[in-house]
């Protein structure tokens, strides 16, 4: 049976229309096959720019496991970490606190007890201090939350560590070394970190495709091509947790290479018994090592991706899940933050456009 594409393409301007978000690119593929990418809406309501499939999205969130759970990939590949090394043996500044012991994988699957979030952006933006040192101050003073490996917290925090680990142990910055090392040989050009202490970034070759966000309230301005995140825009706009800009096309190569790393088929950068070990499930909870996968109940992805499933969610409207099992990997891309951060209404949308799709596809 044919898909029907009207039917998906009805669903999300009912949605754009009852102001779920102001615009989305979405992209569906089966068998690594794009069976559907279209766009839909505005990308800037102000300038009432209409949205297109290049458009570039701040992907939020969507940094853990595109940028920074893949650099931590390649590190333990060349031998240069592994899963269980703790942090205390890589970084000396946490040598002598209660984090010592708390090993990469604990950060990649949020159970090293660090709190969800914390506004350091607050102490850092009138600090007058080097403020990616003084994020790191910050988070070798933190004060855990939780005993260590005991239940999983989804922490932006735990990221931040591990950029400050691939910067240690690399020399590199987490977006030179992610470009040099996943984007680059993926021949992926639309996904990359902008550098908002370099004007040059400002003039950026896709500059004229960015996605605006929110109006923000304390910046005082509308935001486009300036990271969303508080935490990252207070250091640069480059961090483990967020920063990471892209467009629908970059996000489907990387999920290929992902999908051929689960399904032990060739891949050109990604070592597939490591992503193996990274999305294998233990006891604490949903999250995998830099990845979500669906959860029992109220699952964002919806009901029908499989429990091998593999995705994340970004705060702007952006998210990816791929299912190993059935070959699906769906896309989407929203503004739901624009011009105002507090519309949700993409929280109950995005499950039922996910199981519209699923029901298209099979």
């Amino acid at each position: 049976m044919p898909m029907d594409k009207d039917r998906i393409d009805r669903t999300i301007k009912q949605a754009i229309s009852k102001g779920v978000f102001p615009g989305a690119v979405l992209l569906c593929a089966v068998n690594q096959k794009i069976v559907l990418h279209e766009s839909y809406g505005m990308a800037n309501v102000f300038k009432q720019e209409k949205m297109r499939k290049d458009h570039i999205f701040d992907l939020a969130s969507l940094t853990k496991p595109l940028a920074t759970a893949l650099a931590i990939s390649k590190l333990i590949e060349w031998h240069q970490v592994s899963l269980d090394q703790t942090l205390g043996s890589i970084l000396t500044e946490f040598k002598s606190t209660e984090k010592t012991n708390i090993t990469i994988d604990m950060l990649l699957r949020h159970t090293s007890g660090f709190p969800a979030h914390k506004e350091y952006f607050k102490k850092i933006i009138p600090a007058n201090k080097n403020p990616n040192q003084y994020l790191r101050h910050l988070l070798v003073h933190e004060v855990l939350e939780n005993k260590i490996d005991t239940c999983q917290v989804y922490s932006d925090l735990g990221f931040m560590v591990l950029s400050w680990i691939i910067e240690t142990i690399t020399g590199q910055r987490l977006d030179r070394f992610v470009s040099d090392q996943v984007y680059t040989p993926l021949e992926i050009e639309d996904l990359f970190f902008i550098d908002l202490n370099q004007k040059k970034d400002r003039f950026h070759p896709y500059a004229q495709k960015m996605v605006a966000t929110q109006q923000c309230p304390w910046r005082r301005r509308l935001l486009v091509g300036e990271v969303d995140d508080e935490n990252a825009w207070a250091v640069g706009g480059i961090q483990g947790h967020a920063g990471l800009f892209g467009g629908a096309g970059g996000i489907y190569t990387l999920c290929c290479e992902i999908l051929n790393a689960v399904q032990n088929t060739p891949t050109t950068v990604l070592a597939p018994d490591i992503i193996k070990r990274f999305v294998v499930r233990k006891n604490h909870g949903d999250m995998v090592a830099g990845f979500d996968t669906p959860s029992k109940e109220n699952s964002a992805s919806g009901r029908y991706f499989s429990t091998l499933s593999l995705g994340h969610l970004g705060f702007t409207g952006t998210s990816f899940w791929i299912d190993p099992e059935t070959s699906v990997i769906i896309v989407l891309l929203t503004n739901r933050g624009h011009p105002l951060r507090s519309n949700e209404g993409i929280n109950i949308f995005r499950p039922q456009l996910h199981d519209l799709i699923y029901s298209e596809l099979m």
